[in-house]
C-alpha cells in the first residue's frame, strides 16, 4: 500500500474593487476593455425580470457596441426565484449558448441577482468569474459585498451556497430613485443592521438624516453607502469565511430568516430582518447587553424607515420556532444569537466567539410578545 501526498499550498489575492457612483454602465464597459476580467471576450449578463428593461439590456447593448461577445439571462423576480431550479435553469441555459469556462458572468441586479450569479459563477465550469452590478440598496449594503452566495431551499434561506469573490462590484446610487419605497425600505432594513453592529456614529447619522437618504440626497446616500461598505469590509478582510467574527453580519437574521421562510416570502427579506432586529434587541436588552432605552431607539429607528417590528398575524408562532433550528448557526442543535452591545457594537462573548447559545424558552417568550 503506497501513500501519496498531493501538496497543494496555495496564496489567492482575491482583492477587488468597490466603485460607487452614478451611472456606472460606461464605466463597467471601459473597465471591461481595460481588462477587468482579462482576455474573456464572452460575457453572460444574469438579471430578473424587473432589471432587465432600465438597466440589464442597455448595459448588454454597451458590451456588444464594445465588440464583445454578450447573451442576456433573465428570471422571474423575487426571493421565490434564489433556488435550485432557477440555477438550474440558467445554467443550461448557457451550455445551450455555448458557454465554457472562458466567459464571465455580470450580475445586474438586487440581492437575489446577485447570491445567485455567484453561486452560478462559483459552481459553472468548476468556477469562472463574475461582476456585481448592485441596483438596489439591499445588494450595495449586503449582498454584492463581501463574496456571501447562496440559493433558497423550501427548509432554509441562504444554507446552501459558496464564498466566492467577485472581479469588482458596482454601486449605482443612480438606480435607487428607480426602486419602489418597500425595496428601498428594504435595503434600508441592512443598512440600520451595519449601524447597529459596527457605528454608532452611522446610527445617529440615519436618526438625523433619514428623510434626506428618503429623499436621495446626494450627501446622505454617498454617506451610506460608503459606510455599509466600510463596516462589511472591516468584518470580512478579518473572517472571510464565517469562523467567527463574521457572524456578527447575521445580527438579527436568526428570527428574521425565520420569518421570512415562513411567511412565504410575503415579506421581503428587510421586512423580515426588521422584526428579527426588534427580536434581538429585546432579548439583548432583557439579557443586559443593551438598556432598555437603547433597544427601544432601535426599534423605533425601524419604525421610523416604514419597516415592521411586529409579526404579522398571518404567521404561525409555534411554526416561526421551529424553524430557527434551521439557521446557519445552531449548533449541536442549540440555537445561537448574535447580540447588540448597546448601539454599534456586538457582545464578544469569548475571544472570537460571537453567537451565545439561548435557551428556546427565551426566544419562544419575546416571538410570543412581537
Amino acid at each position: 500500500m503506497s501513500i501519496f501526498n498531493v501538496e497543494l499550498k496555495k496564496v489567492v489575492d482575491d482583492t477587488y474593487d468597490i466603485e460607487i457612483g452614478y451611472n456606472l454602465s460606461d464605466t463597467l464597459v471601459s473597465d471591461l476593455e481595460n481588462g477587468l476580467a482579462g482576455k474573456i471576450k464572452k460575457f453572460a449578463v444574469i438579471t430578473d425580470t424587473n432589471v432587465r428593461d432600465p438597466y440589464a439590456l442597455p448595459i448588454c447593448e454597451k458590451i456588444k457596441h464594445a465588440g464583445y461577445s454578450v447573451d442576456l439571462f433573465v428570471f422571474l423576480a423575487g426571493e421565490k426565484s434564489k433556488s435550485r431550479e432557477t440555477k438550474a435553469k440558467i445554467e443550461d441555459a448557457m451550455l445551450k449558448k455555448g458557454y465554457r469556462r472562458d466567459c464571465c458572468i455580470i450580475a445586474v441586479g438586487g440581492g437575489v441577482v446577485t447570491d445567485l450569479s455567484g453561486f452560478i459563477a462559483g459552481t459553472y465550469g468548476r468556477g469562472v468569474p463574475f461582476i456585481n452590478f448592485a441596483t438596489t440598496l439591499l445588494a450595495a449594503a449586503d449582498a454584492s459585498v463581501g463574496g456571501k452566495t447562496a440559493i433558497d431551499t423550501p427548509l432554509a434561506t441562504n444554507t446552501i451556497g459558496l464564498f466566492n469573490q467577485p472581479q469588482k462590484v458596482y454601486i449605482d446610487i443612480a438606480a435607487w430613485k428607480t426602486l419602489p419605497q418597500r425595496q428601498m425600505a428594504s435595503g434600508m432594513a441592512e443598512t440600520i443592521k451595519h449601524a447597529c453592529l459596527g457605528s454608532e456614529d452611522m446610527f445617529e447619522f440615519i436618526e438625523e438624516n433619514l428623510d434626506d437618504i428618503y429623499s436621495f440626497k446626494k450627501f446622505a446616500c454617498e454617506y451610506i453607502a460608503e459606510n455599509n461598505c466600510r463596516i462589511k469590509y472591516n468584518v470580512v478582510m478579518k473572517d472571510e469565511r464565517e469562523a467567527g467574527l463574521r457572524e456578527t453580519l447575521n445580527l438579527g437574521h436568526t428570527v428574521g430568516r425565520a420569518i421570512e421562510t415562513v411567511s412565504d416570502y410575503k415579506l421581503l427579506h428587510g421586512e423580515a430582518l426588521s422584526i428579527g432586529m426588534a427580536a434581538q434587541a429585546l432579548m439583548s436588552a432583557r439579557l443586559g447587553y443593551m438598556s432598555e432605552e437603547q433597544a427601544e431607539r432601535v426599534i423605533k429607528l425601524y419604525e421610523r424607515a416604514g419597516l415592521p417590528t411586529r409579526i404579522p398575524d398571518y404567521i404561525d408562532r409555534e411554526a416561526l420556532v421551529k424553524k430557527l433550528y434551521t439557521d446557519k448557526k445552531v449548533r449541536d442543535g442549540k440555537l445561537r444569537f448574535v447580540l447588540q452591545k448597546g448601539i454599534g457594537a456586538t457582545v464578544e462573548f469569548a475571544p472570537g466567539v460571537y453567537a451565545k447559545p439561548i435557551e428556546e424558552s427565551l426566544a419562544r417568550e419575546i416571538i410570543m410578545e412581537l
